[in-house]
């Protein structure tokens, strides 16, 4: 593989748990069941795990728009949930996620390897989260002492609106001061941010094993027969396929053959698919 600076790529944006740290993307997870439990409501992991990749306050209000759950609140608060009921989950919920953050902080393996070698070819390197800023300064300087660092950061809740819509891409693409659209590829394990990158008019890359489609551990998945990591990786690849993503790998290690195509098919005038 060359690494020769890319002519028409300029950047990448990251997504952060479940892309580049946090393997199987698990720190809130607990955190969205402790507070409902908290409240007086039971959710299970899976159903925690639905929303991901939402700003957390949409990720609350949209578990609370899932008949079952909303079914569970009435049966304890003796009401529907509304607004102000989103409102306290979410209270409860970040501190429980930022207590907790930095425990799955772990860089994916193969993160930093890929990272540098963006930079090698030129590349700027953005980052988004769906993770407030809050909690994202308990994890920033983790990150940044195992080495990554990326050029910029924008959280949920730092724009009017956050993902699946475009914003916190224009942030990014005016951070790094990159342009077009089709300069710059969108890496991402949830649907929504798969879905950001399309929204923002980027290349996207969907990750089928080290996020939270999968949802395990590293050490859960290396412990599957290979039959069973056939299957999962299958039914991730198939959502990541259905949202539109350009490119679907296992995980960040897996990124760089991808971004060659990138630049080859950009060299021929292709764009990224609508």
């Amino acid at each position: 593989m060359s690494s020769t600076a890319f002519s028409h790529l300029k950047a990448v944006v990251f997504d952060w748990a479940g892309t580049i740290v946090d393997f199987g993307s698990r720190a809130p997870m607990g955190a969205f069941v402790e507070a409902y439990a908290r409240l007086g409501v039971a959710i299970t992991i899976a159903e925690a795990r639905g929303p991901m990749g939402l700003p957390k306050r949409a990720h609350i209000a949209a578990l609370m728009a899932d008949p079952a759950i909303a079914a569970r609140w009435q049966a304890s608060h003796g009401h529907l949930p509304g607004e102000a009921d989103i409102d306290k989950v979410y209270e409860v919920f970040v501190p429980l996620n930022e207590a907790v953050v930095t425990d799955y902080a772990d860089l994916i393996p193969g993160a930093l390897a890929t990272v540098e070698a963006c930079r090698v070819r030129g590349l700027k390197v953005g980052s988004t989260t769906g993770y407030v800023r809050s909690i994202m300064e308990r994890l920033v300087p983790v990150a940044a002492a195992a080495g990554y660092r990326p050029d910029n950061l924008v959280c949920a809740g730092d724009l009017a609106d956050g993902r699946p819509g475009p914003l916190m891409m224009y942030r990014t693409f005016a951070d790094l001061g990159v342009c077009p659209p089709s300069a710059v590829v969108k890496v991402d394990d949830t649907e929504p941010g798969i879905l950001e990158g399309k929204a923002a008019g980027t290349w996207t890359v969907g990750l089928s094993v080290s996020g939270n489609m999968v949802g395990l551990s590293l050490a859960e998945w290396l412990a599957l027969p290979e039959a069973e990591q056939a299957a999962r990786r299958a039914v991730a690849a198939a959502k990541h396929k259905a949202l539109g993503a350009d490119y679907v790998v296992d995980s960040v290690a897996d990124l760089m053959p991808v971004l060659e195509a990138i630049e080859a098919r950009l060299a021929r005038g292709e764009r990224p698919s609508a």
